[in-house]
């Protein structure tokens, strides 16, 4: 054990690499019983580096390639690893990152005790790009546009819930505002099941400014409120309209507040529009208003289901009697043919640890 209190980092994951992937794919306990009691200063990151935890986030990291990644951490276990996990291995080697199999008490302290489902990944942190590399889109370019504009979003579960919905719904560009937003952390990319990892986040330090440049080049700018009779008076100067009135007919920019103190003022004076979620029953004070990032989801199909091409109702309809195509359905027999793989909800279950 005195080579285990010596060996630390990097040096440390390159010794045991090879072997560490070997025993993986037989389902052996890498190392040994010595081996398997690493030292958490062993895996503590480096003050440059993040650790990313979840099974998605850390396979969609590896997917998109947008992060250096240092080591990547499996929890250890008898069972051999099956279906992602065994994929995460497989493009770890193909990359020559080093792969170690901590025990899950090593894990649950590295990650504050987040849920990581034995999956960590040590990578280099994602920042937000300046809006002006976001592109001059002009709306005669397609007037069915819309990005999302988030006004000093703070809490990371929130921002990770708002980015996966706009994700699935189709958004086009999101911009954060540089000062008093959170930053894109391994709490977001879990929130955000990953979606953080393959989206492009932009931000700006005058948010104010921004908005008014996009509206001179003929961008709606539509703020978001809860109910009206709860606003401050000066906005009244500004429409109020409900989300199930609005017509999307030009390039939009949907505008999101703080989760507490909504849109700032400047912010605000900057919209063009309104947009409401109207209750369906009188609400005692204090429940005027919904979770920021349950209202995005809302807010965000109420317009995207007037996209040209969203499913109809006979298409919606087909796709929930047959969801999958043949060809896809084909692909998943042979997947859970594969000796070793195991597509199933049950297997993943069982490993997700």
């Amino acid at each position: 054990m005195a080579l285990l209190s010596t060996v630390r980092g990097a040096t440390w994951g390159r010794l045991v690499t090879r072997h560490f992937s070997h025993a993986a794919r037989h389902g052996e306990r890498p190392g040994g019983e010595e081996l398997s009691r690493l030292l958490l200063d062993d895996l503590v990151p480096t003050s440059r580096l993040e650790l990313l935890f979840g099974m998605t986030p850390c396979l969609l990291a590896l997917q998109a390639a947008r992060r250096s990644v240092a080591r990547l951490l499996l929890q250890a276990g008898k069972a051999g690893l099956q279906g992602k996990r065994a994929e995460l291995l497989r493009m770890a080697e193909a990359r020559d990152i080093p792969v170690l199999r901590p025990r899950r008490q090593k894990l649950d302290t590295m990650c504050r005790y987040q849920v990581h489902q034995g999956v960590c990944m040590e990578v280099s942190p994602l920042r937000p790009r300046p809006w002006r590399e976001a592109g001059e889109a002009s709306p005669g370019d397609d007037p069915q546009q819309l990005w999302l504009v988030l006004d000093g979003i703070q809490d990371p579960r929130n921002f990770g819930a708002v980015l996966r919905s706009a994700h699935f719904l189709g958004v086009d560009k999101v911009i954060t505002s540089r000062r008093n937003s959170c930053p894109l952390t391994p709490v977001v990319s879990k929130s955000s099941a990953g979606a953080m990892e393959v989206m492009d986040v932009f931000s700006t330090d005058d948010l104010t400014g921004f908005l008014q440049t996009k509206a001179q080049q003929g961008w709606l700018v539509a703020g978001t409120v809860g109910c009206p009779s709860t606003e401050d008076p000066q906005s009244s100067e500004i429409p109020i309209m409900s989300c199930l009135e609005f017509l999307w007919e030009r390039p939009t920019l949907l505008v999101l507040g703080n989760e507490g103190s909504g849109l700032s003022q400047e912010v605000q004076a900057s919209c063009q529009l309104l947009l409401t979620i109207l209750p369906r029953r009188q609400l005692p004070p204090g429940l005027e208003s919904l979770n920021v990032s349950v209202a995005a989801g809302i807010l965000l199909h109420s317009i995207c289901s007037q996209r040209k091409g969203f499913p109809t109702e006979g298409e919606r309809r087909q796709l929930l009697q047959d969801p999958q195509e043949p060809s896809a359905r084909s692909e998943g027999l042979s997947m859970a043919q594969h000796p070793g793989l195991s597509s199933g909800p049950e297997k993943e279950r069982q490993n997700e640890g």
